[in-house]
């Protein structure tokens, strides 16, 4: 793919100069830093600076108040979001709900849901992982009766990101048990200030804030209306969704902002009478996660612009992708030193000036906090499985 064509490069300057004029200052610092704990405002405010551009929903079509940009264009504002330390777009509304609705929901339900998606309204949340049900998702318990026009739920979810702060959670449910596990399975979009669905803190060892929960549902009322998909077919609907997902977990985009970061601090960084990066060994290291990075970056494009649409390939993505995300956050935590030992809690509490570099207040935090990307959206294991399945058919 070439993307240095006049029209792209006049595209690409575009984009950059909308980030540099438009994005907060407080916000791009709070990105910069890898707050995992966004607020609900601050996210608004952003996306509402998109929605005035046009694009607050970069990869949706014309008809739902996309741009209607090509592949190539998509990509390169994807890219240069991540570059300029733009937050995340509020993706499970609108990457993995809104493209699954326009492909699995009824008209009703797209005119119902997509614009309040797309005008920053509705912030959604995933409710798909449960307790002894993680990587075989199939598994799941959560329950659904359906008693006249309504279904009653019963159970929790697990990890379930930023549930404290959304309005709608979308969410897997058991209907039916009498035949294969995954055919038992419905999608149901479900009001998270419905009564009996309560959302509880789970606090990560990295110390980054309040980001995931386990939500409970008890006889939770959900409308008939809100079945995404038909009854017992949820997994359809799974795969398609998971498929989206695993591609963008790769986040080549994030990795190369830190691998950049990186490298800039191992220039600055003073080690044995000269600069590490000037290190043998060190530079050794930088070299070969500059090179695996570089094959999941062409891996990506091949899979976006190779005519076909990704499926079950999108797990090679997802399995290298986070792999050598993992390595360069590694080395960063290598690179800072003793000084990454300090407990991340006790920077945000001690007065004055922290000892160290100023990378070393979050390379300890980073570092086990990014670890959980080898686990969502079906951990590395099951990736495997599905390789040597579906696409290697041994």
């Amino acid at each position: 793919m070439n993307f240095d064509t006049p029209g792209l490069k006049a595209f690409r300057a575009e984009v950059r100069d909308f980030f540099a004029r438009e994005l907060p200052e407080d916000i791009r610092r709070k990105v910069a830093e890898d707050r995992m704990d966004l607020p609900k405002e601050d996210q608004r405010r952003w996306h509402n600076i998109l929605l005035k551009r046009g694009w607050a929903v970069p990869n949706w079509p014309v008809e739902w108040g996309g741009p209607g940009w090509d592949d190539a264009r998509q990509y390169i504002f994807e890219r240069e979001y991540s570059l300029a330390d733009a937050p995340p777009h509020m993706s499970y509304g609108i990457t993995l709900l809104g493209k699954s609705m326009m492909k699995f929901g009824t008209e009703a339900q797209k005119n119902r849901f997509l614009p309040r998606i797309r005008d920053g309204l509705d912030f959604w949340c995933q409710g798909f992982s449960e307790p002894n049900s993680g990587s075989d998702l199939a598994s799941l318990q959560c329950k659904a009766v359906r008693e006249g026009d309504h279904y009653v739920v019963n159970g929790s979810k697990m990890w379930t990101s930023e549930g404290h702060i959304a309005d709608w959670i979308f969410c897997l449910v058991r209907t039916d048990n009498s035949g294969k596990k995954q055919f038992g399975i419905s999608f149901l979009l479900i009001d998270m200030s419905s009564p009996g669905v309560e959302v509880r803190p789970i606090w990560t060892f990295d110390g980054g804030g309040r980001e995931i929960n386990q939500t409970f549902f008890t006889d939770v009322k959900v409308p008939v209306e809100n079945l995404l998909g038909e009854e017992n077919q949820g997994w359809n609907i799974v795969k398609y969704l998971l498929s989206v997902e695993r591609f963008g977990t790769a986040s080549v985009s994030r990795s190369l902002r830190m691998l950049e970061r990186l490298r800039r601090f191992a220039a600055e960084r003073r080690y044995r009478g000269g600069r590490l990066i000037d290190d043998p060994l060190f530079a050794r290291k930088l070299a070969q996660v500059e090179i695996e990075l570089r094959a999941v970056e062409l891996t990506e494009i091949r899979l976006l612009f190779g005519g076909a649409a990704a499926g079950p390939e999108a797990s090679l993505l997802k399995l290298r992708g986070t792999e050598v995300q993992g390595r360069v956050l590694e080395l960063l935590y290598e690179a800072t030193g003793a000084h990454a030992q300090v407990y991340v809690g006790d920077l945000e509490e001690s007065a004055g000036t922290p000892a160290g570099p100023i990378q070393a207040r979050h390379a300890a935090q980073h570092y086990f906090n990014y670890r959980k990307t080898l686990i969502y959206a079906g951990s590395n294991e099951i990736q495997r499985n599905i390789i040597s399945k579906a696409v290697l058919g041994l």
